[in-house]
């Protein structure tokens, strides 16, 4: 089963790269039926020779067809706005610019500019549509080479460049290019306004505001969201109650900015002074109240809803799902009248969140049935769903079939699962062919070579990070000094850890102190993991560190101070059976039996029981679990012939010595 499962991978890839349409069903035992009845990429695929309006109808003028170009483009339709374009018999300059301005507000740059270049004449308007699209792509110097070389520039140009000077940061040009404009409008001011705020100068997008000489209700909405964004929601609301006129959007900016700020009872109160209120207004009441913790009121607002769209359904669920309460999530979904992608999402992450994986697979299952198309958040979701190789293999093809495989989420949760699962070059693969790589791209390739106990690659891998130009981050330094710490790397560990908070001003957590103490306790450097742990905030203090700690005195042999910590780390964790378990080891490694029974004894009485480890392994869609000492399998004597026969050899083996010379080349910091 895996050599077929693999094999379909090769041959989707394969037909995938060499840009050959794959429009087949994902064939396997737990997808084929849904699958094969409902493919999710012909369900998407657009028609193969759709007929425009100019093809059909000889009555529709040039002026209709560019109209309708823009109304497509407005309502995101991109696809099917380019398709009235080719269908065109005739176009003029405005159908071009209509096209390049749709390209560009919907953020397909690439396609916009191939257009723009191929245009026969080009006007005032498609000038600036294609500066506006540079201008928030950040390619300022382009769009600032496109607006000096323009024959005749209007405000909509003057305004975008000015927006693109913002949004770069370079404040000092847009406050000039702003004051050199030979005329404003409304919309120039407001932008002006924004852009200041975004860049923390409050004060003056409040100058600004002054000096417009009109100021519409979408200015005053701008200055309040100005407020709300700088951390000043008082200021936003003493302005809101001076608004000559208000809209929709204006009450459901401030209602949101009370939610954000947790003032739950001003944001009822103005949700009931609201003279009408739309879906977006009862969504945003049903979100944060729940944000806030008030879940039960958020359900009474859903359910008074005069109409529910399918984003206060999504909110409701998503609500229900992040508190982990799925039946009362799933009740709500299946009585959903419309659901989309979302929709499905959020059950299946929800599930995925909860450990309940079963649930998690069986709803992507019925998503496919239904022939919704997942997308990357799906594949994301439902990949930390597989409970092993085989389903992992699985959703990776149709990650692969969807041409999902290089979204940055999907490629990280691939290098982790894989790893988790033991398939360690499975997650070399696919973060070496990742071409974006991410911080959480570097991290989970560091994490997996660290759980594998590869510590040599892990700091390769670190060392590879740094010159790449990415900034670690706090999870970035748990692997790293996990990795020190199976290698026994002490001045490497210490010296990771002080970068950590001095070069990258990282605040240590509970985390980056345990693999501190677990490295020096390991090297029997006692004295030194006390200090440690002496100078740790006391909110760090938890027990795995303090974990760490009883395992370093149970090395070096300190009986009374192994008891000491150990009843501490009963204290912090009364029901851990792990805490019992680490001191009764301590006792027995000292020989205190006494001490030893004691704790068990004290187990027993609090009713602890140690949860015992286990192995499982999946053969042909079967999961195979074994705990220790378990002899309960049919084919038991097999199995031990053949772990004796393993065993033999790898006893023989000489543990890989750490001192090797890679070691040298490897750049830390």
């Amino acid at each position: 089963m895996r050599i077929n499962i693999i094999s379909r991978n090769i041959f989707i890839w394969g037909y995938k790269h060499r840009h050959i349409d794959v429009n087949i069903p994902f064939r396997h035992p737990s997808f084929s039926r849904s699958y094969l009845n409902s493919n999710p990429l012909s369900q998407t695929r657009p028609e193969k020779n759709p007929q425009t309006h100019s093809q059909s109808d000889p009555t529709v003028t040039l002026y209709d067809n560019n109209q309708e170009i823009s109304s497509l483009g407005h309502r995101g339709k991109v696809v099917e706005a380019r398709r009235v374009f080719d269908g065109m018999p005739h176009r003029d300059i405005v159908s071009y610019a209509s096209m390049v301005n749709v390209y560009v507000k919907n953020k397909e740059l690439v396609e916009a500019e191939s257009l723009y270049l191929s245009m026969p004449e080009r006007n005032v308007v498609s000038d600036s549509a294609m500066i506006d699209g540079y201008a928030k792509a950040g390619r300022i110097d382009e769009a600032r080479r496109l607006f000096d070389g323009m024959p005749g520039k209007n405000v909509y140009s003057w305004t975008s460049l000015v927006s693109g000077y913002f949004h770069i940061g370079n404040v000092d040009e847009a406050r000039r290019l702003f004051r050199q404009m030979p005329e404003k409008n409304d919309v120039s001011w407001t932008a002006a306004l924004m852009g200041f705020a975004r860049n923390g100068l409050i004060e003056e997008a409040r100058s600004n505001f002054d000096e417009m000489p009109h100021r519409n209700v979408i200015a005053w909405t701008a200055m309040i969201r100005a407020y709300i964004e700088n951390h000043d929601l008082d200021r936003a609301l003493k302005l809101f109650e001076l608004m000559p006129e208000r809209n929709l959007y204006s009450w459901n900016v401030i209602i949101q900015g009370c939610f954000d700020y947790l003032r739950v009872d001003e944001a009822m109160e103005l949700f009931n002074r609201m003279p009408r209120k739309n879906e977006v207004s009862w969504t945003i009441m049903v979100t944060g109240l729940a944000h806030n913790g008030l879940t039960e009121s958020a359900r009474m607002y859903f359910d008074q809803m005069p109409y529910k769209d399918v984003a206060a359904w999504n909110a409701m669920i998503s609500v229900y799902s992040g508190e982990g309460l799925m039946s009362k999530a799933s009740e709500l979904f299946e009585s959903m009248p419309n659901k989309n992608v979302i929709s499905w999402n959020t059950m299946i992450d929800g599930y995925a969140k909860s450990g309940a994986d079963g649930e998690a697979m069986k709803l992507f299952r019925s998503m496919l049935r239904y022939g919704r198309r997942p997308n990357q958040t799906t594949i994301t979701s439902v990949l930390t769903s597989c409970s092993g190789d085989l389903e992992l293999l699985q959703i990776h093809a149709l990650a692969l079939l969807l041409g999902l495989e290089h979204e940055v989420s999907v490629t990280n949760s691939l290098i982790t699962l894989y790893s988790r699962n033991g398939d360690l070059t499975s997650s070399m693969i696919a973060f070496e062919n990742h071409k974006t790589k991410d911080v959480v791209s570097w991290t989970a390739m560091i994490l997996a070579y660290a759980y594998h106990g590869l510590a040599i690659h892990a700091l390769q891998t670190f060392a590879q990070m740094l010159r790449s130009g990415e900034k670690p981050d706090d999870i970035t330094f748990v692997g790293v000094l996990s990795a020190c710490s199976h290698a026994g790397l002490v001045m490497k560990g210490q010296k990771l850890f002080d970068a950590m908070v001095h070069a990258y001003g990282l605040k240590p957590r509970s985390e980056h102190y345990c693999c501190l103490v677990d490295i020096l306790g390991r090297a029997r450097l006692l004295d030194k993991a006390m200090r440690v742990v002496a100078h740790m905030p006391p909110e760090e203090v938890d027990g795995a560190v303090l974990g760490a700690l009883l395992g370093a005195c149970k090395l070096y042999g300190d009986a009374a101070l192994a008891s000491q910590i150990g009843n501490e780390l009963i204290k912090l964790e009364p029901s851990s059976s792990g805490a019992y378990v680490l001191l009764a080891n301590a006792y027995a490694a000292s020989g205190n039996w006494d001490n030893f029974a004691q704790v068990r004894k004290k187990m027993k009485r609090r009713e602890v029981k140690k949860v015992p480890g286990f192995s499982q392994i999946e053969v042909s869609g079967k999961c195979h679990v074994f705990c220790v000492g378990d002899r309960s399998h049919t084919e038991m004597s097999q199995i031990y012939e053949v772990l004796q026969e393993k065993l033999q050899p790898l006893m023989r083996e000489t543990v890989l010595s750490y001192q090797d010379p890679l070691f040298s080349d490897v750049v830390l910091i």
